[in-house]
């Protein structure tokens, strides 16, 4: 079988794809920014003699394999952006853009990607359809897939299926993990401005306090999770800003509250803003305050279709052995914009482990310390390109 061949000819890859992702590790770039990174990517593609477009969705790549036979088109993505984190690993790749680093895995991903791109650029001759290659901007902040797919990502040729990944910190190095059905929550985002009348602290009873009214509307909030959704249904609100007042003996006018809202099924998402709105007018009507509400709908939730999440088990199994794929119990209350992509093609997305403590690889993503064990990227650019002949077959 050709998988077995596959993940040797990745192995025989590892140095070079060590040698990119450290190249990219080096030069974090943020979201629509990412020049070097896309100019790397680029040049690596073409070496390959793979059809390149650049300037997708502002520095967006994406690489046409075309087959020798017709066939269907499998589309693979990788996201390139870094956050906007110090990093305070101690090696020779560290961060060289100060406040900028790779702490979410990103910079494997896209090196994984090629990776893939260098394998089944040798099946050329053998390949029925076409693969396209994807390497998004802007994951972290802006949801870059969104443009992608309006600027026609999708099309020319027309996209049939989607294949995405992603660095798992808590799956042992060395396996994939795979979840049927909803992996991924939407992350949408609110900002709650409370009106009241500021004064002396002295004298609250002249005043209408947007603190004490802050602080209700923040619990009733949580009774929305507590006692308006199925305790079945997974949901989230979460507050991850607060802001008011300047001094200790001022009660201020404004009180400032800004979250997100996570959800899994569509139509509750869709509920979430009139509830949350709701809430707020009772208990700021009730105290006499006013208020403010925006609410912004993000990335879609994700999920994975069963057909093509079932090839990548098997597949996963066939070239790393069954003890290395992991079925994923749970979906996490994340974010993935991956989601734009499979709102209406087919699509799966798989967890690629990476925890060993041994090389310091146990820190959470979107950590100063995050760091990964690079034996990984052989491992998944087969997995990656296997996944993808056979689909393809």
């Amino acid at each position: 079988m050709y998988e077995y061949s596959i993940l040797e000819q990745a192995k025989q890859l590892q140095e070079t794809l060590v040698s990119i992702r450290r190249q990219i590790h080096a030069y974090p770039e943020i979201g629509f920014n990412e020049i070097k990174t896309s100019a790397l990517v680029a040049d690596e593609l073409r070496k390959l003699g793979i059809d390149v477009s650049t300037n997708i969705a502002v520095t967006g790549v994406v690489g046409t394999l075309k087959g020798k036979y017709p066939g269907r088109t499998m589309l693979i993505r990788a996201d390139m952006d870094c956050l906007k984190l110090d990093e305070l690993n101690d090696v020779p790749y560290k961060s060289r853009n100060e406040g900028f680093m790779h702490a979410c895995g990103h910079d494997a991903h896209t090196t994984c990607l090629l990776g893939a791109a260098m394998l089944l650029s040798q099946y050329r001759e053998q390949l029925k359809g076409n693969v396209k290659f994807v390497f998004q901007p802007a994951e972290e902040i802006n949801g870059g897939a969104h443009l992608m797919v309006k600027e026609g990502v999708l099309e020319n040729p027309r996209v049939d299926a989607v294949m995405g990944m992603h660095i798992w910190p808590t799956i042992q190095a060395g396996k994939i993990g795979i979840r049927y059905g909803a992996l991924c929550a939407a992350p949408d985002f609110f900002k709650i401005v409370i009106k009241g009348r500021g004064g002396h602290a002295a004298v609250p009873d002249k005043c209408i306090d947007p603190i004490s009214v802050g602080c209700q509307v923040y619990m009733g909030l949580q009774t929305i999770i507590s006692r308006r959704i199925d305790p079945l249904e997974p949901a989230l609100i979460t507050v991850g800003r607060l802001n008011a007042g300047t001094s200790l003996n001022i009660i201020p006018d404004v009180l400032v509250m800004e979250g997100t809202v996570r959800t899994l099924d569509k139509e509750l998402r869709k509920r979430m803003p009139q509830m949350i709105e709701t809430m707020i007018k009772g208990i700021t009507e009730a105290n006499g305050a006013g208020y403010e509400f925006e609410y912004r709908q993000n990335y879609p939730p994700l999920f994975n279709e069963d057909t093509l999440t079932r090839l990548m088990e098997e597949t996963g199994k066939e070239v790393l052995g069954a003890q290395n794929v992991v079925i994923i119990q749970k979906p996490t209350m994340g974010g993935e914009d991956i989601a734009y992509f499979q709102e209406n093609i087919p699509g799966t997305f798989f967890i690629i482990g990476t925890l060993n403590p041994e090389k310091g690889a146990d820190k959470p993503l979107h950590s100063a310390q995050f760091n990964i064990d690079e034996d990984i990227l052989y491992k998944a650019s087969a997995v990656i390109a296997a996944s993808t002949l056979k689909y393809l077959e």
